[in-house]
């Protein structure tokens, strides 16, 4: 058996059941190894649509995902998909091809790559050691929670495994969740029990059935209100003390009622600025808590008055056994009647700006948010118009809304929502972009119709980069350059087997009811075209952290 198979095999063996990528000569062998072995391929039209397909997959399913490269260029085309997982921390195996002639057209330094954008690699050196190599790697993308780039020279795929080494190979053990200590667990006990009006906030390491019962019941306990950063939203979806998002899409009563926080426990959240809008979500006189069970998580974007090292899990349920008689805390009858009356973006005012030739993008969003199917797994790419769908289209849980915005690239979403829908078969999957994400990642379009994807997608169209106009324009430079003719992107889906609609004006949308009511038979793609008059309301924030 050639080593390419081997290791194929293997890496089926100990888990790996779904493998993204696009094919070529040096991954020929290796991908169809373990397609045979029983992993579903998907393939994709980009190594850089692969990459974040595989990404979304693993975030929103909790399995460990591969990607399947080309030497050279099938690595770099993926990159921007591989920089975001590995700056999330998502686990996720690169399996590449490697030339390693000098004088090879395909020959770069692949783990000089990998390492640049926060990947780490391992390699295949032998036939003797391939499979314990490639299990190797595959154990660290699950058990360190990183991005692992496994290069496999194209000189030693095609060497024959010596008799008698093992082929087995079996799934790695889950890491054993990390043990707080008990002074910490009483030093965080003391900080809540002094609290009157604490705040949780839930990040991407509380994104767990587990973690959200112990904090439901922990906040419970102390009378916290209960929030999420941008990547863990939906996690208390349906508790009348959530806040939703905190940061820059928050609600304007969640900003108020965060503020006035005397305490604010970070759990499994990096409480970074965007989750706490460069700090001014910190009242002056809030102490702040982060508990993480990474070390060097703790104050990483911020000064803490207590670090836990700790699973979330745990640490909840432990210092919910460790506290006394609950308390109102935060959790006040006029806190529960705003909450109640303008708790959500949909019940704060506004002036629809729509004429009859573009629709007020808080309009849209509200009306697709009441159109669309509740168990629904929301996808959204990275732009000016991000805020609406993020703040406006509500999700069942934690697993309904996946946010690729690491690295902050767009032309992310659509694939985003591909991996998250296989991940999710049983919910409708929804993909929101803008026009400059949607055209430079219309080629998996053809993946959506291909893979038989019930999926709505959803542009919102200003025909610009409306991030730049947003952020130059007021200051008088020229906007040629980030500013376009309109593009009939309707047009683009239905030759790729979409169902299309072009939306004007509210009466638009009845396209889409008609498409939500009926077979569903291919994907529908919305072609919005909404206002440009000014920007986002969380624009100007989002540039102060370029």
């Amino acid at each position: 058996m050639k080593v390419a198979e081997a290791v194929g095999r293997a890496l089926v063996a100990a888990g790996v059941d779904h493998v993204f990528g696009v094919v070529g000569s040096g991954n020929f062998h290796l991908t169809n190894a373990m397609l045979a072995a029983g992993a579903r391929f998907v393939a994709a039209r980009h190594e850089g649509g692969a990459a974040t397909m595989a990404d979304a997959y693993a975030r929103t399913s909790g399995n460990l995902a591969a990607l399947s490269v080309h030497q050279g260029p099938g690595l770099t085309n993926a990159l921007t998909g591989i920089t975001e997982a590995a700056k999330s921390r998502t686990p996720l195996l690169v399996l590449a091809a490697e030339a390693t002639a000098q004088r090879s057209n395909f020959r770069v330094e692949q783990a000089v790559l990998a390492h640049s954008v926060g990947a780490v690699t391992a390699r295949v050196t032998t036939a003797h050691d391939a499979v314990d190599q490639a299990a190797a790697a595959l154990r660290r993308a699950r058990h360190e929670r990183r991005t692992v780039l496994l290069n496999l020279p194209l000189e030693v795929q095609a060497l024959d495994v010596p008799g008698g080494v093992s082929l087995d190979a079996v799934p790695p053990e889950e890491p054993e969740p990390v043990e707080p200590s008990q002074r910490a667990v009483d030093d965080l006990v003391r900080v809540l029990e002094r609290a009157r009006r604490p705040v949780f906030v839930a990040g991407r390491g509380a994104r767990t059935p587990a973690a959200r019962d112990a904090l439901t019941a922990l906040a419970a306990r102390h009378g916290a209100l209960l929030a999420t950063s941008a990547v863990a939203r939906g996690l208390f979806h349906g508790s009348p003390w959530s806040l939703d998002v905190s940061g820059g899409f928050a609600p304007p009563l969640a900003t108020e009622l965060i503020r006035g926080a005397d305490l604010i426990v970070g759990w499994g959240c990096a409480l970074n600025m965007w989750t706490m809008r460069h700090g001014t979500l910190i009242g002056p006189d809030a102490a702040v808590v982060q508990v993480d069970d990474d070390p060097e998580a703790l104050g990483a974007h911020r000064e803490v008055d207590l670090g836990v090292v700790g699973d979330v899990a745990r640490t909840a349920r432990r210092a919910h056994a460790a506290t006394g008689e609950g308390r109102e805390g935060y959790r006040t009858p006029g806190t529960a009647a705003a909450l109640a009356e303008r708790g959500r973006w949909r019940d704060v005012p506004y002036k629809d700006e729509g004429t009859r030739e573009r629709i007020d993008p808080r309009t849209l969003s509200i009306a697709l948010d009441e159109i669309l199917p509740a168990e629904r797994v929301v996808g959204v790419d990275s732009g000016n118009f991000m805020g609406y769908p993020s703040a406006y289209l509500s999700v069942p849980d934690e697993n309904g809304f996946c946010f690729t915005q690491a690295f902050q690239s767009i032309g992310l979403g659509l694939a985003t929502t591909i991996g998250a829908a296989l991940a999710r078969p049983d919910r409708l999957p929804v993909a929101a972009l803008g026009d400059g994400g949607a055209l430079m990642s219309a080629v998996e379009l053809d993946t959506v119709r291909r893979l038989g994807l019930p999926m709505v997608v959803v542009v919102y169209n200003d025909e610009a980069y409306g991030a730049e106009v947003h952020h130059f324009g007021p200051d008088g430079f020229p906007l040629d350059t980030v500013t376009f003719p309109e593009t009939d992107i309707a047009a683009v889906a239905r030759g790729y087997g979409f169902e299309a609609v072009t939306v004007r004006t509210p009466a638009d949308l009845k396209a889409v009811v008609d498409w939500v009511a009926g077979p569903r038979s291919a994907p529908l793609l919305v072609d919005a075209k909404v206002t440009r008059d000014h920007g986002a309301w969380w624009l100007e924030e989002a540039f102060r952290g370029h």
